[in-house]
């Protein structure tokens, strides 16, 4: 397996492990629960389908997988900026920091893996 793919597979499965380890900090309430759990899907997903995409059966597979990929990170990030948004504490905010600008990476770095395998 080409390097940089086993750093992006690392990179994203980190990147949900950090997720869950940030939302397991959080007060229990009926509003962080409900963004608990979908930003908790979304941050994994994006490992878990990058994980799949390695096995894809086809280029148009692949970037259909990339797709799902890009999807689950754009997502991540919308919900890391809806708690940036609604948790004022300042103990949030460096983490919060540091894992939207990582899903903005990985909304970047997927983008480009789409664009490029998919040849437009």
């Amino acid at each position: 397996m080409d390097p940089k793919t086993e750093e992006l597979l690392e990179r994203t499965f980190q990147f949900g492990v950090d997720v869950l380890t940030f939302l397991s900090t959080l007060p229990k309430s009926k509003v962080n629960d409900v963004l608990t759990y979908q930003l908790a899907k979304a941050a994994t997903s994006v490992g878990a389908n990058y994980e799949e995409a390695q096995a894809a059966e086809s280029k148009n597979d692949f970037v259909h997988k990339i797709s799902i990929v890009l999807k689950e990170a754009r997502e991540s990030n919308y919900w890391l900026r809806v708690f940036k948004a609604i948790l004022k504490e300042e103990v949030y905010q460096n983490p919060l920091d540091r894992l939207t600008n990582e899903s903005k990476e990985l909304k970047s770095i997927f983008s480009r893996i789409k664009i490029t395998a998919s040849g437009k």
